[in-house]
């Protein structure tokens, strides 16, 4: 991240995020927005609040570490009960649905943080009630109602898997459950030269742990964030919320969706300190990779304190770009420009300018979050290309291939839930070019080069319409 760079170049008129200018934002305008994205009310208590979105980045992260450990789980105890039908199914179900009465329960895996158990971050809402679809009152499309495109294969995942959200992550849930018992009775397929693969993949290169993480971090969290807390097409919701305090809580309504919004993408309240190679955790200074202990207290907040999602592929794209993206600081800014909008803003409804600049600093934010997660799918076409560059030779790797193939699919499924997104009118056409599953080594040369072409043509779709350069699509 560049912060100071992006001011001074005025990187967002370049956005092509169709955000209008923020009026009264004259040449020293940016000089008041704040370092960090801390705010208080008039009592001086902070009244930034979204445990809750941390504790749905957890939930995420405590089920992918289950399912990356599974094989091993598995392969060391012949009497693992994951090999028993249902029984994997029910463990990732456990943090899918999770259970109020379970708010005790102590990570697993995220064990980095201050914060060990559930009931630290918030009052538990699992996954399945924040899958789009399942909160519905501010969904721009009924995705549980035959909305949801993007999914049309009825026999690798079942005849259900493309007909909603919730159905598609089942369908993953079942494909895992139904390889851990092929695994546990030693009849998992293995890859077409023989060699063995992890109990997430399946014989028709389908990575089910990418697949169920990232559609997640998309249905849930940037559903959440684009379709609900930061858009403005429902009375009382998002930034039509009321500017009033809200009863026993240190922040107004509308402040509170903003920041739920910014919870969900995922950044520390001092992401603008952090450089790009500390953000994605590739270099800079070693107790700032990806977190940092700002506080000084000798723990990691877990809230404020840590890099989860896309805000930490944002600064991987930046530093995969050939033309200099600044989609860190471009992000950054839109946030705590919107931020500042309300701290500033008297109780009672905004003006007319206020909403406008709101609604801009809206755009800003929610578009670039969106071209971070559609610079990080075409990331994945061109690993998938690489990929299958590599047929026929001792570097290919059939494992590899489904890995980068799934994480391609499943953040593309994402760009879907963005009622402001540019890609809607060619969204299935994408899709139907990527389509379900990889087209494979042994599928003959005439398939082979018919799908490279598609997934050229797929990354060309997105690139026309995000305004990405040709050099940065070839790049990433």
């Amino acid at each position: 991240m560049n912060f100071a760079k992006y001011f001074d170049t005025r990187l967002l008129a370049a956005a092509m995020i169709a955000a209008a200018p923020l009026s009264g934002c004259g040449d020293d305008g940016d000089a008041a927005l704040p370092a960090t994205y801390n705010f208080t009310n008039a009592t001086g208590e902070s009244s930034v609040v979204y445990g809750g979105q941390t504790f749905r980045h957890v939930l995420i992260q405590e089920m992918n570490g289950f399912v990356n450990g599974l094989s091993e789980t598995i392969d060391g105890d012949a009497a693992s009960p994951f090999g028993t039908a249902g029984r994997t199914a029910a463990e990732l179900n456990s943090w899918f649905r999770f259970d109020d009465s379970a708010a005790e329960r102590t990570f697993e895996f995220v064990t980095f943080g201050r914060q060990d158990s559930f009931d630290e971050l918030a009052s538990p809402r699992g996954l399945e009630s924040k899958t789009a679809g399942n909160d519905s009152s501010t969904d721009h499309r009924d995705w549980n109602g035959g909305a949801f495109l993007g999914w049309n294969d009825t026999a690798l995942l079942g005849a259900d898997a493309g007909s909603n959200p919730t159905a598609f992550v089942d369908a993953l849930i079942a494909a895992m459950d139904a390889q851990a018992v092929a695994r546990a009775a030693g009849s998992q397929a293995t890859a077409p030269d023989g060699s063995p693969l992890p109990v997430y993949t399946t014989a028709e290169g389908l990575d089910l742990r990418q697949l169920l993480e990232k559609f997640l971090r998309v249905s849930v969290t940037f559903s959440q964030g684009a379709d609900d807390y930061l858009d403005d097409d429902v009375d009382g919701k998002g930034l039509l919320s009321d500017n009033l305090p809200s009863d026993g809580d240190p922040y107004r309504t509308l402040e509170h969706q903003w920041d739920e919004g910014f919870g969900y993408f995922g950044a520390p309240r001092d992401y603008g300190d952090y450089t790009d190679e500390e953000i994605a955790g590739r270099g800079g200074r070693e107790d700032w990779q990806g977190r940092h202990d700002t506080n000084g207290d000798g723990q990691i907040d877990l809230i404020t304190e840590n890099v989860w999602g896309a805000a930490s592929n944002a600064a991987k794209r930046d530093l995969g770009s050939a033309t200099g993206t600044d989609f860190t600081a471009e992000v950054w800014e839109g946030f705590l420009r919107g931020r500042q909008i309300l701290a500033e803003s008297a109780e009672g409804p905004l003006s007319e300018a206020q909403l406008a600049d709101l609604r801009a600093a809206r755009d800003q934010a929610r578009g670039t979050w969106e071209r971070v997660i559609a610079a990080t799918a075409i990331h994945y076409i061109n690993d998938t290309l690489d990929d299958m560059s590599e047929f026929g030779t001792d570097a290919y790797s059939f494992a590899t291939h489904a890995v980068h193939w799934a994480e391609m699919k499943g953040f593309a499924l994402g760009l879907q839930f963005n009622p402001g997104s540019p890609l809607l009118p060619t969204f299935a056409q994408v899709h139907d070019l990527m389509r379900d599953q990889p087209v494979l080594e042994d599928a003959g040369d005439a398939a082979i080069a018919a799908y490279e072409q598609a997934l050229l043509d797929a990354r060309a779709l997105m690139g026309t319409a995000y305004g990405f350069a040709q050099a940065d699509l070839e790049a990433w």
